[in-house]
């Protein structure tokens, strides 16, 4: 099957050939549907705070930064922003093909990005563009303005990243995505030495456009806030590429007759992940951000979260500690009844089939195993149509029940049963999550330990005319975390407001009075 310039090709890449040929048989055989056994629900999997327990973990949160807990905010930034145009790349096709103007904006996508065209934060750098070409605003039809906007003549969005553009507008001043970043790394993530870490996962050809604009950016964000940012940058690992097959699932082969790669979703981040270092990591994405007056619940329950985790980290931690510290045999029964009931009732970690192990040694190993991971408190919104994973109690490998974040593709809904759990879901998660990745010690877990390797997902694409299936690594929050202890927590619906489409850019939340 491999050739030896293709174990060149594998080795170069930082890959191996074992892990090659596992992706072939997990094409060959497939990804197994994940069991649900429940929908988490509230007070059912899905904690709900109080204005008072809001502001107790809040508090817990800030006590604990004053202490020196160190901080980072990791951002998923690799996304490109072409898809947020489909729309208007078809607008343009159609005019440049000689559709009239009128039958064009019959498309209500269309017709409302025309006619708010002002609104938009980048306007102003719209009319730079036609001022270059001594163009007066009123004599710029549609289709330069498109031109002006999507090509390299002009601000080349269609190739830009989401977090270069421009999203909002402060009556003379307009913010990116990354620039909205920095200021919410002011308002929760900043440490007690006034220093806020930043970490960007950006796609190799656009980090040098993000550093550029870090650079220019973090000197008056800087002296505004009177703080220090420290700003990181990674990059997909090619290791984590997964090869392509044909539809015999054979490896598929470029014109050259070299091997196909592809990235492997965002699951490939927990590499990136796993190589940072701090006690304490919020979740975010790139394009998940909102002007000034509308960030004030983000902070407060970004910090709440952070405040619930630290509280469960500490009770963690006091059984981490007893389980290293003594002989299995040397605990009394009430301490694997207490541990037992943890779990349980606070974890929401059902072992086996329900029943703990009889034997003292295999229950500690058990106990030993559920307490020593890293832990993740995952922020929960309503769900009103936006897709996303959603919170369940599903069955894990070894056999226990555990809340887990399940997107669609895992799900076997040809089965009624999983079919009718699946759509009781009423919440899903925005990627709004606060991690610790460390044991009472201060040791780092390697978290790739901590995956689902089962969980990954194929699907069908084409290069050069020709059919191919890829694969996808385990989801970053849904199968790469799955053997972390999880807590859920519904948040409110405006800590959430993405930019899918450029006219979602039009939406109150995005709009500057």
């Amino acid at each position: 099957m491999f050739k030896p310039e293709d174990i060149s090709q594998i080795v170069a890449r930082g890959s191996s050939l074992a892990t090659i040929e596992q992706q072939i048989l997990n094409f060959k055989s497939g990804f197994p549907f994940l069991r649900l056994t429940e929908t988490a629900g509230i007070y059912h999997g899905l904690i709900t705070l109080s204005d008072n327990e809001i502001q107790k973990y809040i508090s817990v949160f800030e006590n604990k930064v004053s202490q020196g807990l160190s901080l980072l905010k990791f951002v998923p930034a690799s996304g490109a922003a072409s898809r947020m145009f489909n729309t208007l790349f078809f607008a343009l096709e159609e005019l440049q093909n000689g559709t009239a103007i009128s039958e064009i904006l019959n498309d209500k996508e269309v017709a409302l990005f025309l006619d708010q065209l002002t609104r938009f934060a980048f306007y102003g750098d719209l009319k730079v563009v036609a001022s270059n070409r001594n163009k007066a605003i009123e004599n710029v039809s549609f289709q330069e303005w498109l031109e002006y906007l999507l090509f390299e003549n002009g601000l080349n969005y269609s190739s830009l990243p989401k977090g270069l553009l421009k999203f909002h507008s402060y009556h003379g001043e307009d913010r990116t995505p990354v620039e909205e970043h920095f200021v919410e790394g002011v308002l929760y993530a900043k440490n007690n030495e006034s220093v806020v870490n930043l970490h960007f996962t950006v796609s190799p050809e656009h980090q040098q456009a993000f550093k550029k604009h870090v650079a220019e950016i973090s000197p008056k964000y800087e002296q505004f806030f009177g703080v220090h940012f420290q700003v990181s940058f990674s990059q997909q690992k090619l290791s984590t590429d997964s090869i392509a097959v044909n539809p015999d699932n054979e490896p598929f082969r470029n014109n050259d007759g070299s091997l196909l790669f592809r990235q492997a979703g965002h699951g490939a981040l927990l590499e990136n992940l796993n190589d940072l270092d701090a006690d304490l990591i919020f979740i975010k994405n790139i394009d998940n951000v909102v002007p000034d007056q509308y960030k004030a619940p983000t902070i407060a329950y970004k910090k709440a979260l952070a405040g619930l985790l630290l509280n469960l980290q500490e009770q963690i931690f006091y059984y981490q500690k007893i389980l290293r510290e003594h002989h299995p045999a040397s605990l009394e029964s009430g301490f694997y009844a207490e541990a037992a009931n943890f779990l349980e009732n606070v974890l929401n970690i059902t072992p086996p089939n329900n029943q703990y192990y009889s034997e003292k040694e295999e229950l500690y190993h058990y106990f030993n195993h559920k307490f020593n991971r890293p832990i993740r408190v995952c922020g929960m919104v309503e769900n009103q149509g936006e897709p996303g994973g959603g919170p369940f109690f599903a069955v894990n490998r070894d056999g226990s029940v555990s809340l887990q974040i399940v997107e669609n593709s895992q799900i076997d809904f040809k089965n009624q049963e999983q079919s009718a759990i699946a759509k009781k879901a009423s919440h899903f998660n925005p990627v709004d999550l606060v991690c610790a990745v460390k044991n009472y010690t201060g040791e780092k877990y390697n978290l790739l330990k901590f995956r689902d390797p089962e969980t990954g997902f194929i699907s069908g694409k084409s290069k050069d005319g020709k059919e191919l299936k890829v694969q996808e690594l385990p989801g970053l929050w849904n199968g790469s975390m799955s053997d972390w202890n999880t807590l859920f927590v519904e948040v409110p619906i405006a800590t959430f407001s993405p930019v899918k489409t450029i006219n979602d850019l039009l939406r109150k939340e995005h709009q500057v009075k």
